[in-house]
């Protein structure tokens, strides 16, 4: 196999990439991705395509980089409609309460203090909407798997890289704490 997508090889049995991530997503975090296979279909493919052919009516390709920047744009935005398609089919919208919620499961809002007293606030969502700025952690993450089915005041100990560190569980909610 030669070529310009050759890669190193990886075994699949320990490639973190190969792991199956879990269907469920937030009746929030489907919006989210249904808005923007949405987005990418009607407004930028479009877009993207009157500007190749634009540049395509200008002449020579192989010396026009306007042709060749958006020519790769529109294959990358393809390719995302494309997954985001795929994994729209595939998700299982999670837009209820569970039966118990003095426990932790799927879309809670979780915190979390650990041994020096110090607080963490996170909430327990899908792969495609997790975001370290907004402390949202996926549901096949390490630290979930941990506290699912957990309840307050529970010790729960997380297998880290830096070592394993134990939390208490100080309040679970359903409702965005924030809104």
């Amino acid at each position: 196999m030669k070529g310009r997508n050759m890669t190193r090889w990886r075994d699949p049995a320990k490639d973190p990439r190969q792991e199956k991530k879990s269907p469920l997503i937030t009746a929030q975090g489907y919006a989210r991705l249904k808005g923007i296979h949405e987005h990418l279909s009607r407004v930028k493919r479009p877009a993207l395509s009157a500007k190749v052919g634009e540049a395509a009516a200008q002449g020579d390709r192989s010396e026009n980089a306007d042709y060749t920047y958006n020519k790769k744009e529109l294959n990358r935005v393809i390719a995302r409609i494309r997954y985001l398609g795929k994994r729209l089919d595939e998700v299982q919208v999670v837009d209820r309460l569970p039966a118990d919620t003095s426990r932790v499961y799927f879309g809670a809002y979780v915190t979390l203090e650990d041994e020096d007293g110090e607080e963490l606030a996170i909430r327990i969502v899908g792969h495609d909407e997790t975001d370290t700025d907004r402390h949202w952690v996926s549901v096949d993450a390490p630290l979930a798997r941990a506290l699912l089915g957990k309840g307050l005041d529970e010790d729960v100990t997380v297998n880290a890289p830096a070592g394993d560190t134990t939390y208490v569980i100080t309040d679970i909610a359903y409702a965005d704490p924030d809104a």
